[in-house]
């Protein structure tokens, strides 16, 4: 990785985190009209749609071996899961509350790495962990009474993320990354829309579709705009500058979506939601130093080549 190429890579990176609420501010507009699972799939139509021409200008092959194409239709799935329960949550909650619970997903995807790869994880990393979850139950709990179980929604949201970063770790040697985003969003789509037909007169108030009117048109093609926009640029971030870089970056997008919401909705955290945040943080950049520690003592102690 090219050295001179790292504040490219941290400029798309901090572009990803001012797109990205931009996203969750979309759906959130969206959720006024239309439901949970027709804003899901317009994410997947639109985001595949848009990404067709990128793939085509950069000369991609669209093919790939039947189990990394299964392995992407998985990926797909848990990105459909993790769409819908972040969409769901913030149809009620404040967008900074939610995303705030989302940030558990790196503590999830560190025990799932223990458990699926046999990843190794220090006494450290695993109380930072706790502690990080701690801060989310400082998130959750006055959402529950306010909102009832729907505050859940942004936890369910996490796991399917984790679960989602680690198909996108399987097979992120395999297809490129752009083509990742391409097939996720083709087998997304094909997934979705079926089952907007099947649902479609059932009542169901969360998966019943209903025709778009007005502006709402302009909020669910931006669900989709700003989906492939902000991935784009957090998939460059990463072909430019090393994930560690990149990761404590990340944790901005919290700002961002809180000045974000603050201006479209008017929601701002109160005290006891600032102290998740902080807490969930904490935790987060920590976990992040002690896995480039680790990985830097690794380093260290190879051998040196003769």
């Amino acid at each position: 990785m090219n050295s001179d190429r790292i504040p490219l890579g941290i400029a798309l990176m901090l572009a990803f985190c001012v797109l990205a609420p931009l996203l969750d501010a979309a759906s959130k507009l969206a959720t006024a009209a239309i439901p949970v699972g027709q804003i899901t799939a317009a994410r997947f139509v639109v985001q595949g749609v848009l990404m067709v021409p990128v793939a085509w200008v950069m000369g991609l092959h669209w093919g790939a071996p039947r189990r990394v194409l299964a392995l992407v239709a998985l990926r797909a799935v848990f990105l459909i899961a993790s769409t819908y329960g972040f969409v769901a949550g913030v149809q009620v909650m404040p967008i900074a509350d939610a995303l705030a619970i989302v940030f558990v997903e790196p503590f999830i995807l560190l025990v799932l790495g223990h458990l699926i790869f046999g990843d190794h994880i220090g006494p450290r990393r695993i109380i930072a962990s706790v502690v990080g979850f701690c801060g989310s139950m400082l998130v959750i709990q006055p959402s529950i009474a306010a909102f009832g179980l729907v505050a859940l929604y942004p936890l369910i949201s996490a796991f399917a993320f984790a679960a989602y970063m680690l198909v996108t770790r399987a097979i992120s040697s395999r297809i490129h990354p752009v083509m990742q985003q391409l097939h996720t969003s083709i087998f997304g789509a094909a997934i979705c829309v079926p089952a907007m037909v099947l649902f479609d007169g059932s009542g169901i108030a969360t998966l019943d579709p209903v025709m778009p009117e007005g502006i709402f048109w302009l909020w669910l093609f931006g669900v989709g705009f700003w989906a492939a926009a902000s991935h784009m640029c957090m998939t460059l971030a990463l072909k430019y500058a090393p994930a560690s870089t990149l990761a404590p970056i990340h944790y901005l997008e919290i700002v961002t979506a809180v000045a974000i919401g603050y201006w479209i909705f008017g929601d701002f955290p109160n005290a006891l939601t600032w102290a998740g945040i902080a807490i969930i943080v904490a935790s987060g950049l920590y976990v992040i130093h002690r896995e480039r520690a680790t990985a830097a003592k690794a380093i260290s102690e190879l051998p040196e080549a003769v």
